[in-house]
């Protein structure tokens, strides 16, 4: 399944992308109507959209729809750095022993197709092109056998980075988090369609320049161990996203340094799963107050 959240009509609901269509759950009072509150749900949610899938009722086209970030509000919104072999190659820094985890606050989120802002404050604005795991059970102390079942789906994340502000901070927060900088989506790929997370191309262009071109079998830890790794600490709970890393070809490492400038767009394409684009443009005035 492809979940979405999505605006028709001045409402905002879920559904799940099936073709060119949005199956819209709206017409179903056993359906919870947030993604958080459907994950929350389980399994005897899914039936129950699946149900309503096969019956080939409450279709929409997508043209006539506005895709949301299918979890607007995630409680976490966590990445790891330093994931990907190629990637540490290109920083020359040394392979990490522990998964190091930040965290980006849920105000950065936005959707497929939003801008995202060069901040008033820096020009050094790059991208991150990224898996992302979405939790789908509260869980914790989760072994690494037992991973697997915690996770509802898979999404994109740009993780887009104000380098000057991110090193600024040893947490790196600041950096991740501005306004905008949480592009995820376009839909979650529910976990059951997915064969095997740690095989799947990844891509980032600017424009029509190809910057990252990767796969997920190059991570250090896998989306596995991060899961069974951070609930030794903290209890993850459905909605939470977990952007597992970038590869190689960041623009903090290009010479001369490619980061993104307004007039251009950032699209990721991750095997399996879709595309996420997002042009950039200047922070907004009215954004001043």
């Amino acid at each position: 399944m492809k979940l979405v959240t999505f605006s028709y009509k001045k409402l905002i609901r879920i559904g799940v992308v099936v073709g060119d269509q949005v199956v819209d759950s709206a017409g179903s009072i056993d359906i919870p109507g947030n993604m958080i509150d459907f994950l929350t749900a389980g399994e005897p949610a899914k039936e129950k959209l699946q149900n309503l899938i096969d019956s080939g009722c409450n279709r929409i086209p997508l043209s006539e729809v506005k895709l949301l970030a299918p979890i607007p509000k995630p409680g976490k919104f966590l990445g790891i750095s330093l994931n990907y072999a190629d990637h540490i190659n290109e920083t020359g820094l040394d392979k990490p022993e522990y998964p190091t985890f930040f965290t980006k606050q849920q105000t950065c989120v936005i959707a497929d197709g939003e801008a995202i802002h060069r901040p008033r404050v820096s020009d050094k604005l790059d991208y991150e092109g990224e898996l992302a795991l979405v939790i789908g059970k509260r869980c914790k102390h989760v072994s690494l056998e037992n991973a697997y079942q915690v996770i509802a789906g898979y999404t994109i994340v740009n993780d887009v980075s104000v380098r000057d502000w991110q090193i600024r901070s040893p947490t790196w927060m600041l950096g991740k988090s501005f306004d905008t900088h949480g592009p995820i989506g376009p839909w979650i790929v529910t976990a059951d369609d997915i064969e095997n997370p740690h095989n799947l191309t990844i891509k980032t262009w600017i424009d029509d320049e190809l910057r990252q071109h990767s796969n997920t079998r190059h991570m250090i830890f896998n989306c596995y161990e991060m899961v069974a790794y951070l609930t030794q600490a903290m209890t993850l709970e459905p909605g939470d996203v977990i952007a597992t890393g970038t590869p190689a070809g960041v623009g903090v490492k290009m010479k001369p340094r490619g980061y993104m400038k307004p007039g251009q767009t950032a699209t990721i394409e991750i095997e399996g799963i879709g595309v996420l684009s997002n042009p950039v443009i200047e922070e907004p005035v009215e954004n001043i107050l």
